[in-house]
């Protein structure tokens, strides 16, 4: 953990550095202004991109799209209630999601269909029913 604070107080020292070579007379150079703010800005978003790789990485319940886990599908029930299909391995549990817990409703083994379209969604939506109405209308003209 020292080596990075060691290169931060490097980086920024440098523009000091830079100012105390220039000669008195010169005191007023723009390039030091310029890379005092260049360094802050890259201290800045280096900081930035450090906390969020920490923070993807330190989030706990966080499940990958390529796991075992799988969301199939989910409707509302209430204003705080859900009810949500799981696909795990060749099982789908049907679990009630309510404010202060989740309970087991169902189990039950995996349709045979849904083995064929496992990287596709399970309705088509708004953007399957548009492209048939699309080609409906070419059809008919």
């Amino acid at each position: 953990m020292k080596a990075p604070a060691l290169s931060v107080l490097f980086v920024l020292s440098v523009p000091r550095a830079l100012s105390a070579a220039a000669t008195p007379a010169d005191n007023s150079l723009p390039a030091t202004g310029f890379l005092q703010v260049l360094v802050a800005l890259g201290l800045v978003l280096a900081a930035i991109a450090a906390f969020a790789w920490l923070l993807r990485r330190l989030t706990p319940g966080s499940i990958g799209t390529r796991g075992s886990l799988r969301i199939v599908g989910g409707a509302m029930v209430g204003p705080k209630e859900r009810v949500v299909l799981i696909e795990i391995g060749d099982t789908w549990l049907l679990l009630g999601v309510a404010a202060s817990n989740v309970s087991l409703l169902h189990t039950l083994p995996r349709p045979p269909q849904s083995a064929a379209k496992e990287g596709e969604p399970a309705a088509p939506g708004f953007s399957g029913a548009l492209l048939e109405a699309l080609a409906q209308r070419r059809r008919k003209s």
